[in-house]
């Protein structure tokens, strides 16, 4: 019996932890949903807005097909790991992606985290050409798999 209780131990740890891991991003999803209901009227509004006015293309003529908005910060490890990633993104030929780096730490972000939500950071939002969220991500993702949501939403 005290053979076995370790080895049950080391089981029950090893399927609690691949839960965690494996729920991470329905958790996430469910206190982004959360927040957002945080933002108030007037941010919301507001934050609208600011959304229209510089990510939707088709309104305001710049050339870009998509947005990709990330939420971090200068100490975030991943934040830092994620770097060539969003430089790779911004010398996409087609499609010509907006990538915006959105700290966190400053006060002028914080509507805008309200808005979307963010509980974590790095969280990647991607807009398609009229500003309109259609994919969302917490923690690193590839440039491949960045280009292969793109691609699947054009």
């Amino acid at each position: 019996m005290k053979k076995i209780f370790p080895f049950v131990l080391v089981v029950l740890l090893a399927v609690y932890l691949i839960i965690g891991f494996l729920g991470k991003n329905t958790l996430n999803n469910f206190i982004s949903k959360k927040m957002k209901g945080l933002a108030g009227r007037e941010i919301t509004f507001s934050v609208e807005k600011q959304i229209d006015a510089k990510y939707n293309y088709l309104q305001n003529k710049q050339f870009f097909d998509f947005t990709l908005l990330q939420f971090g910060s200068t100490g975030c490890t991943v934040c830092k790991q994620m770097e060539p990633v969003l430089e790779e993104m911004r010398k996409l030929e087609h499609p010509k992606v907006n990538v915006v780096f959105i700290n966190i730490m400053y006060p002028e972000n914080q509507s805008m985290m309200k808005y979307f939500g963010i509980s974590a950071v790095p969280m990647q939002i991607l807009l398609d050409n009229r500003g309109k969220e259609f994919f969302r991500h917490y923690g690193f993702i590839s440039s491949g798999d960045l280009l292969a949501k793109f691609i699947a939403s054009d």
